[in-house]
């Protein structure tokens, strides 16, 4: 990222005023929190789930999408909702170095003291990006953000009706006792059929390996336990 996307998530950084579960709390975020607690506590129960439940989310580029999926009272994830995203910078592929202005694709996690409720961009969470696998392979940026306000210079932008549920779901998550949820960015989705018209394309290695997680969680219903071994991500179980 450029010194410009960096500002996009650390211009603005009051002291934080961490509650006691440790989650960071503003003005805005409370608010928005209030705002949006009642209906998603009513659709989540019309599908028998609970707010404060376990959260994973998916991201994929291609179709412009983030899905929100919860756990049930039997610990498998279950389809929430599926949000439209706004605006991501980049084409199809990882991000590679700082200023490339390219959303990362990967297995992510998102601990409390990286929710941003003071963010220029309405509300965020920052993915974590560079994680295990980016740093083997010497990837470089920071402050790689899933937030509102409907612009990127290399995060996944939502709009702020949209991140507000959003933070609320995984801020519900957190408050109950999830230590950090997963994210998981796809640069689409990872059938056999549409991998396969990507043969020739130089991150078809690349994205055979984030199959292998994408099927693991389509198979089993919940996300796997992401390491890293020789520069490829391994899966196994949470």
């Amino acid at each position: 990222m450029t010194n410009n996307e960096i500002t996009e998530e650390q211009q603005y950084k009051p002291p934080i005023a961490n509650r006691k579960d440790g989650l960071p709390e503003s003005d805005r975020s409370n608010q928005a929190i209030a705002k949006n607690k009642p209906a998603l506590e009513a659709l989540l129960a019309q599908k028998k789930l609970s707010l404060g439940a376990s959260v994973f989310i998916r991201v994929f580029k291609e179709e412009s999408l983030l899905e929100a999926w919860v756990a049930n009272t039997g610990g498998s994830f279950e389809l929430f909702k599926t949000y439209e995203i706004c605006t991501f910078s980049g084409d199809l592929g990882p991000k590679l170095k700082e200023g490339d202005r390219q959303s990362p694709e990967g297995f992510y996690f998102v601990k409390p003291n990286q929710l941003n409720p003071w963010s220029r961009f309405h509300l965020s969470f920052n993915l974590g990006y560079p994680n295990a696998y980016d740093r083997y392979h010497k990837r470089t940026g920071s402050a790689l953000m899933i937030h509102g306000n409907c612009v990127s210079i290399g995060c996944y932008a939502m709009t702020d009706p949209y991140i507000e549920e959003i933070y609320t779901l995984v801020n519900a998550a957190l408050a109950n006792g999830q230590g950090f949820f997963r994210v998981h960015a796809f640069p689409f989705r990872m059938t056999e059929e549409r991998l396969n018209r990507e043969k020739n394309h130089q991150w078809y290695s690349f994205w055979k390996n984030l199959k292998e997680g994408y099927d693991w969680f389509e198979e089993k219903g919940t996300p796997p336990n992401v390491t890293v071994s020789n520069g490829r991500y391994m899966f196994g179980e949470s």
